[in-house]
């Protein structure tokens, strides 16, 4: 019997016709089946938000060998949660986010809608990883990047992930990477968060804008310091947030 070729299902939260998704789909070709679900415009900073207020829709964009593309009209999470209930004729192998214009590190994580995308895919149990490119312009460079995209998700399609586990992964913007480091999550905030402007016949109003700000420089151990010195840094990322090691403590309060 003919074995069936992988299925990766991809999305992201630039859009479905942004640079680094269709570098992507280029770089994963012959891999397998593929199946892209992506937002019909930008969508950062959506992490895993769904749509509940209006109905979602989506419509196929192109089709080719071994590659349909489908615009949404939701969320990153909406364009997983559509693509598993109607799209894939089977479970996938894989999910993927990206690559994403922009930086998913530190805390970033936890806003970022490509990391949306790989943690719904974790949730259903799909080995899920994402990449992402420490550059926000529209007309990246992606060709460094595309060797190492493709061999990791070859390793993981052989050798999976652990359940409950996803791969967060960053880029630096280099030509040429000094490594690959797997890392821990470097502590640090957003300051200066927003920017006040006026109106002459309104009341002021705001753009978000933020500076980052690191908490631990010096730790070679982080995703920022792999960064700053132009690694690919690698985080396993858990989808269970609970706090284990306080758990003993909170019971001593006697609640």
């Amino acid at each position: 019997m003919k074995k069936e070729k992988p299925l990766l299902l991809l999305s992201n939260d630039d859009g479905f016709d942004a640079k680094g998704l269709n570098e992507l789909i280029d770089a994963l070709r012959g891999l397998g089946e593929i199946i892209v679900m992506a937002p019909d415009g930008p969508r950062s900073g959506f992490s895993n938000c769904f749509t509940t207020q209006v109905p979602v829709h989506y419509k196929l964009v192109r089709q080719e060998p071994d590659v349909k593309v489908f615009s949404c009209s939701g969320t990153p999470t909406d364009c997983v949660k559509l693509a598993l209930h109607k799209l894939a004729p089977r479970r996938p192998d894989i999910v993927i986010g990206g690559i994403n214009h922009g930086d998913n590190s530190a805390i970033n994580v936890h806003y970022s809608g490509t990391m949306g995308v790989v943690k719904e895919g974790c949730m259903k149990g799909i080995s899920s990883v994402a990449f992402s490119l420490c550059n926000h312009d529209l007309d990246a460079d992606f060709k460094p990047l595309l060797p190492y995209v493709r061999s990791i998700t070859e390793k993981v399609l052989n050798n999976g992930l652990p359940k409950g586990i996803c791969l967060n992964i960053n880029f630096p913007n280099v030509p040429v990477f000094n490594g690959v480091k797997v890392c821990r999550q470097t502590d640090g905030d957003w300051i200066k968060e927003f920017v006040p402007c006026s109106h002459p016949s309104r009341e002021n109003y705001f753009w978000v804008t933020g500076e980052y700000k690191n908490f631990e420089p010096d730790s070679p151990d982080t995703d920022h310091w792999a960064l700053d010195h132009g690694y690919v840094a690698i985080t396993p990322t858990k989808i269970d947030v609970t706090a284990y090691e306080f758990m003993d403590e909170l019971n001593s309060w006697n609640l």
